[in-house]
């Protein structure tokens, strides 16, 4: 027995070697080909391994990074922790779809049942949180002020003592394929990108930071800046159903209806005007120019919703008397001639305006901002170049923000930042929206989210912050939005406005960031207890 078990392992040896002497032979009687083309997949599998192993993307398993900080703001030192980390959002199977970067800071010593916790996100849609969280509310910020160009490194940077850390702790959210955040595996970018799509993505988030963090007990708030407005609507709502009830929502520089904008329809030209008053107001183009923006805004409101929408309602059928002096009452409110304002048919567009206002100055002004000033390559063209109020604080944001996360909260990852998800492939946003009444929209109104979200939770409180010189999310076309929710009287209280002399991003101004921490700072004193006083 012994040597038969001998005699057959030494036969399954010499088997087994004599077939790469057989392969060989027979590549070899191939004409050579063979071992190039073995040498060919080896070296496609090395290289196949390498770029596994040196693939920058997301994983499924949640990363966080937390590093203790100090700032003295508001009249007193505070410490704190930042996390900078990624939230795995999942289906309804339980399949891990996506990873979406945050950065959130919490206030030492303080109870974590009671301290009120704040979802921030930007826009877009396609942008990631760095505006807001750099700008305007976290601890640290671009100090930006004047509207002017900043300046490239070193940056203007230090301690933001306008910081809402005193009164929320803050978690600042970016979108799937921005920033940080991706999808997961086989998981397509297009799975969140668009108006329904993308606001679940935000609930899952929110609510994996809530239970991972046990912030179930904690007063909980929303705040979102333009885009995020509209995605705010539909978050409210999502929350509300999935058994998370809001104390507030903070709405800065909101567009809630896209569905007012498309051509033919006059309401989007009657929400221009009073922008474009402020901005004549503010650029010195306004005979017998009042005293305060205020008096100028409110002329401009007057005539916008009186005279001038009825003329628009008229279309073709205005009469010549009455489109003349239409057109002459609006040049003395937004500092253009009433031959452009006729040439237009009364309907003055954004950019032409943007192109006009200036142009004896050879210079135009921006959308973002209406205080910027930009320089086109010649001053004919009927409209600008591009927006100078972008283009003046995009470099000094992001090159902060890198700096920032790597270097100070000790974030690191092969992954670039993004600035947009635009222009990645597959993303073409998908505007439509099923609301919770009524049918589908082709294009989104989620006003009508929040008013259901609004009359289910009655202790929900609203607060619209706005920039007289936003010309991207008007602040008469915010107050025209909220008005149709058609809240009942007791709600109506619910509902708030304020406002600043500032644009879209009102904080980059100083004075309106401080304006902005009052006005917050008491939301927050009238919310946190569940609207009990």
């Amino acid at each position: 027995e012994f040597t038969m078990r001998h005699l057959l392992t030494a036969a399954c040896a010499a088997a087994i070697l004599a077939v790469p002497m057989v392969s060989m032979a027979q590549e070899a009687s191939g004409g050579g080909s063979g071992p190039i083309r073995s040498a060919a997949d080896r070296l496609r599998n090395a290289n196949a391994e390498q770029v596994e192993r040196n693939w920058a993307r997301a994983t499924p398993e949640e990363k966080e990074v937390t590093t203790s900080h100090s700032i003295t703001a508001h009249g007193r030192a505070m410490r704190y922790k930042a996390t900078a980390g990624t939230l795995t959002i999942r289906d309804d199977a339980g399949m891990p779809t996506a990873s979406l970067f945050y950065v959130a800071y919490t206030l030492d010593g303080q109870p974590v049942g009671r301290r009120p916790v704040t979802y921030l996100y930007n826009g877009g849609p396609g942008s990631p949180t760095v505006w807001l969280h750099m700008g305007a509310f976290g601890p640290v910020r671009v100090l930006t002020d004047d509207p002017v160009v900043e300046r490239p490194a070193p940056f203007n940077v230090g301690p933001n003592d306008m910081t809402l850390l005193d009164k929320t702790d803050l978690v600042f959210i970016d979108m799937v394929g921005a920033g940080y955040s991706r999808p997961l595996a086989e998981t397509p970018g297009s799975t969140f990108w668009g108006v329904d799509q993308d606001a679940d993505a935000f609930t899952r988030a929110i609510m994996r930071y809530t239970t991972k963090f046990n912030r179930w007990s904690s007063p909980k708030y929303v705040l979102g800046e333009s885009y995020g407005t509209l995605r705010t609507g539909a978050v409210a709502h999502q929350l509300e159903s999935r058994g998370m009830s809001l104390n507030g929502v903070i709405l800065l520089s909101s567009i809630m209806n896209y569905g007012v904008r498309q051509p033919g329809y006059a309401q989007n030209f009657i929400t221009l005007l009073p922008t474009y008053a402020a901005t004549a107001w503010y650029h010195n183009k306004v005979p017998n120019r009042p005293a305060t923006i205020e008096a100028h805004v409110q002329r401009a409101r007057d005539f916008a919703m009186g005279p001038y929408a009825a003329a628009l309602a008229k279309g073709h059928m205005i009469s010549d008397a009455e489109r003349a002096q239409i057109a002459q009452q609006m040049s003395e409110l937004i500092g253009v001639s009433p031959t452009f304002i006729d040439n237009a048919n009364l309907r003055v567009e954004l950019s032409p305006f943007r192109k006009e206002l200036l142009r004896d100055r050879r210079e135009t002004i921006g959308r973002l901002d209406t205080r910027y000033l930009g320089m086109d390559a010649d001053a004919v063209g009927g409209e600008p170049e591009e927006d100078p109020s972008s283009s003046a604080i995009t470099g000094a944001y992001f090159g902060v923000f890198n700096d920032y996360i790597a270097n100070t909260l000790n974030f690191r990852t092969d992954m670039d930042y993004r600035q947009s998800a635009r222009g990645l492939p597959g993303f073409n946003w998908n505007w439509s929206h099923r609301p919770p009444v009524g049918g589908p929209q082709t294009t989104p109104n989620t006003a009508v989210d929040l008013a259901t979200t609004m009359r289910r939770n009655p202790h929900l409180k609203v607060l619209a912050l706005n920039g007289y010189y936003d010309a991207a999310t008007p602040f008469f076309s915010t107050e025209f939005d909220l008005a149709q929710m058609m809240l009942e009287p007791h709600l109506r209280d619910n509902l708030e406005f304020t406002y600043y002399e500032g644009g879209h991003m009102m904080y980059t101004s100083r004075k309106a960031l401080e304006e902005l921490h009052v006005d917050l700072a008491k939301f927050y004193d009238e919310t946190e207890n569940g609207g009990v006083r």
